[in-house]
């Protein structure tokens, strides 16, 4: 990623994911730089049933490379039908400090992926509001451990962060 950063630069590498994080399959010399290998096989054949993968990269990339206009294909990502684009899209907001998707993401506190739960948990206890404490209390009685751990964790640092209890 960050050799393909470095040729494209940052900001212009981000704006070619966009399109790919929204389902558009159009670039396929980024989608081998995001997927590798996988990538290759992907557009060789394209199976339906795969179609969510070049998705997932594209979010995923958005760790290391950025420009302001991602973060609406973020914000939409968080409605993708498949719970791993959900999930990484969620971990974005948290690393970008996307603090407009915060109602989306205690939204998906109860999404029906335990690790998409988890990583809402996660990052309201970061960067989550007092109004999103009530998502967080939701999850303390989920059926799955991790998600009820990252709760706990969650509204400690939320309290801690927000200097209230809850």
């Amino acid at each position: 990623m960050h050799d393909v950063a470095a040729f494209y630069g940052n900001a212009a590498f981000a704006r070619r994911c966009i399109p790919i994080a929204r389902g558009e399959l159009t670039d396929h010399e980024a989608i081998i730089w995001l997927g590798g290998l996988p990538g290759q096989l992907f557009l060789a054949d394209p199976r339906p049933d795969q179609a969510y993968w070049p998705r997932v990269w594209a979010v995923r990339a958005l760790r290391y490379v950025w420009d302001d206009r991602s973060a609406g294909a973020v914000l939409e990502a968080l409605r993708d039908p498949h719970w791993r684009v959900r999930e990484m899209a969620v971990k974005i907001c948290l690393r970008r400090d996307l603090g407009q998707a915060n109602d989306l993401v205690a939204g998906l506190a109860r999404d029906e992926t335990p690790r998409v739960r988890a990583a809402a948990a996660w990052a309201l206890g970061e960067i989550g509001e007092g109004e999103h404490a009530e998502a967080l209390i939701g999850l303390a009685d989920d059926p799955d451990r991790l998600v009820r751990f990252r709760a706990e964790q969650a509204l400690e640092r939320i309290s801690r962060r927000l200097e209230r209890d809850f």
